[in-house]
């Protein structure tokens, strides 16, 4: 299921929903609004989508996970609208029999919502200005990660955080 809502998430709701007795695992992703990009000090959020193709690519993308790895179930749910530091913008949950598929396929699926999606970002900051932030741009946060093996970046050893690891330019 991929849902475009601007009703508020609760990912423990959504979670009760991938529940299933052959289910051994659970991950998920909680995407937050936060106080801060870039140096600038932020105040909220705004996020507009082409909700029609926002639902068709992602169910293509919950679709290309459950074909990558052995997953029972798997939602994503974006916010729309205007969102306060703190919202929870975007949710991802999967299960499994194991936990190494539901891992592989959390990450997969949001890093592939935040490329392909028609979804623009607005920040409002502290001393009044604003600014659109391009979807793709914040894809580009992540670190490379190569899906079609399941395996970090090379230089991603364990208790590395994720900022100070090497990313593709």
């Amino acid at each position: 299921m991929m849902l475009m809502t601007e009703e508020r998430i609760l990912p423990d709701e959504l979670s009760r929903e991938l529940r299933d007795p052959a289910a051994g695992a659970y991950a998920s992703f909680e995407g937050w609004i936060r106080n801060h990009n870039d140096g600038m000090s932020v105040v909220r959020l705004e996020y507009e989508a082409y909700a029609p193709l926002c639902r068709s690519e992602g169910e293509r993308i919950l679709e290309e996970a459950r074909s990558r790895w052995k997953i029972l179930h798997a939602h994503c749910v974006h916010r729309s609208g205007s969102l306060e530091i703190g919202d929870c913008a975007v949710w991802v949950g999967v299960s499994s029999a194991h936990r190494d598929e539901a891992f592989h396929a959390c990450r997969y699926i949001i890093d592939q919502v935040k490329q392909r999606l028609p979804i623009w970002k607005k920040e409002h900051y502290a001393n009044g200005d604003s600014g659109w932030v391009n979807c793709e741009r914040c894809a580009s946060h992540g670190p490379h990660y190569d899906h079609a093996q399941g395996l970090p970046p090379p230089d991603a050893k364990a208790g590395t955080p994720l900022h100070k690891r090497r990313t593709a330019d």
